[in-house]
């Protein structure tokens, strides 16, 4: 019955694995006991840890009593399959475990971990246990490892293996259970700098690593990470595989659980994918396989997609009136590093384009306005809305009358009758000039007034004459045309209680008659 039901299982696989990313295929070369973490040689040659013809011990990690684990080698072939299996590597071995391979791009370095066994020395830590520690060889002209050494940031006290290397060699990936772990043990990665030494391990912290275990890590041609982990409430049941890529600010994308058929109810891991290629390796011991762990073919239909984006919008507010402030910076930042700096439109309003599921700070600014920041967090909708408000500062430069923001200073007074600027007034008008240099984006209306004597029709024309004549005498001062406008009140704002038919002091009339500096667009300047 065995022998009907397992075809019949893997086909109803294979059907089903059309319609999700990864197809499978158990290999032929599987064996009772365990068959597991294929690292590539060559092209050609795939490399594997197997317990075929081995004695038992007591694995690490699991707590399983396993047989003792070796390295064997085998051609792949095209259909996916590794034959012709031999042993790999005897200078390698010991009589304890040795796995997880991998290579340098010129084949002439191999890292790999096996139990605290060197020189015939087996050391143990404080509890009396065997740990697991990562090794590195490199081979001779005469193609035999040699020159096997201990890692320096192994230690008696916590193991580290299943080292993985990045596509330039530059980097080394490896799981710990060391003092600084999150969980049960966490992914790391350690610099490999051009003289041959190593950097400090770091842990790639909670945006991959959980509370519980993290294991077989793998880095693909697009620096692509695929790992092992139990921690995650996406997991369909123990060792899952997810994938994950590090985004523009060097942080990690929330991994991606593989789904199915990659991913069962039992241990899924080691999976790695040959260069260039869509095709690779995983291992899992779920329900149907032939030993304890097997080795699985796959193909890659697409690979896991991380470029996610987001837009934010937003507009920067005067907090003190809620009007739009055109023309505010608005920067960007990520971990305290400016990522980008936008002004606004003419309508407060600012965009930015952000990877989604991070924390972004945003702060604007303006002249006379202080400073304002605002935390703000992506997650996957189409965009995001954020009001920025800006307090303005209080400034002498301005003042408040009326419910008009005007220039504060002194308004210029003509002659009764007359529209010719005073020199008593210079001093007033390159106020305004200097002032208009210092604000560039103030735009000011001269509004000129007389005062209740005389016809109203005249009082108007002489109003008007008096705003044109303060007008040209800003623009002789070089000050832009559009930046500056007159208009002429006549008696139309009387601001004491001299009207018509009043009689009152010369000087009471002198208070009308009166040129004043006020901003069209005081949105742009504090108060």
């Amino acid at each position: 019955m065995k022998k009907i039901l397992l075809p019949f299982l893997f086909l109803t696989l294979s059907l089903f694995a059309q319609e999700e990313n990864y197809t499978i295929k158990n290999l032929a070369i599987n064996k009772k006991y365990q068959d597991f973490g294929v690292s590539f040689y060559n092209d050609t040659t795939a490399v594997f840890a197997s317990a075929r013809k081995s004695v038992f011990m007591k694995r690490v990690w699991s707590g399983n009593h396993e047989p003792f684990l070796r390295l064997y080698q085998g051609t792949i072939s095209a259909d996916g399959e590794i034959v012709n299996p031999t042993k790999f590597g005897h200078q390698l071995d010991t009589k304890y475990h040795e796995s997880n391979l991998t290579f340098s791009n010129d084949l002439k370095t191999v890292y790999f971990d096996r139990n605290n066994y060197f020189h015939k020395e087996y050391r143990t830590n404080e509890e009396g246990v065997n740990l697991i520690q990562i090794y590195k060889a490199t081979i001779n002209e005469e193609g035999k490892w040699v020159a096997v050494e201990r890692l320096p940031f192994n230690s008696d006290e916590f193991s580290s293996g299943h080292p993985i290397l990045n596509a330039d060699n530059t980097k080394l990936y490896f799981i710990s259970d060391r003092p600084d772990s999150y969980g049960e043990t966490d992914i790391y990665v350690v610099d490999i700098k051009g003289d041959g030494s190593y950097g400090e391990p770091k842990n790639l912290g909670t945006s991959v690593n959980t509370s519980k275990k993290e294991m077989f890590p793998f880095v693909d041609d697009n620096n692509m990470l695929y790992f092992s982990s139990n921690g995650y409430t996406s997991g369909k049941g123990g060792l899952d595989i997810y994938a994950t890529k590090l985004n523009k600010q060097g942080d990690y994308y929330k991994p991606q659980n593989l789904g199915f058929p990659i991913n069962s109810n039992k241990d899924d891991f080691a999976l790695v994918k040959q260069k260039g290629k869509n095709t690779g390796y995983f291992s899992s011991n779920r329900e149907g396989g032939k030993g304890d762990d097997d080795i699985y073919a796959i193909t890659e239909i697409t690979a896991p997609f991380f470029e996610c984006k987001e837009t934010i919008k937003g507009i920067v507010l005067n907090s003190k009136n809620n009007n739009s402030i055109a023309k505010a910076e608005v920067k960007l930042y990520y971990n305290n590093k400016e990522l980008a700096a936008v002004i606004t439109d003419m309508q407060g309003r600012f965009t930015f384009n952000l990877d989604c599921e991070l924390n972004y700070k945003l702060e604007a600014s303006k002249e006379n306005f202080h400073q304002t920041f605002k935390e703000v967090s992506t997650s996957k909708a189409n965009f995001i809305e954020v009001d920025l408000e800006l307090e303005p500062i209080k400034n002498d430069h301005f003042i408040t009358v009326r419910d008009q923001v005007m220039l504060n200073i002194p308004p210029i007074y003509f002659d009764l009758a007359k529209a010719t600027i005073k020199e008593t007034s210079a001093k007033e008008l390159q106020m305004v000039v200097d002032l208009m240099n210092k604000y560039p984006e103030i735009i000011v209306q001269i509004r000129a007034h007389s005062d209740s004597r005389g016809n109203d029709n005249f009082n108007l024309r002489l109003s008007d004459r008096r705003a044109k004549a303060t007008v040209n005498w800003i623009l002789d001062k070089g000050i832009a045309k559009n930046r500056i406008f007159g208009i002429g009140f006549g008696e139309e704002d009387i601001i004491n209680e001299c009207t018509n038919g009043v009689t009152c002091s010369e000087e009471k009339h002198l208070q009308n008659r009166r040129t004043e500096f006020v901003i069209l667009n005081p949105f742009t300047v504090g108060k």
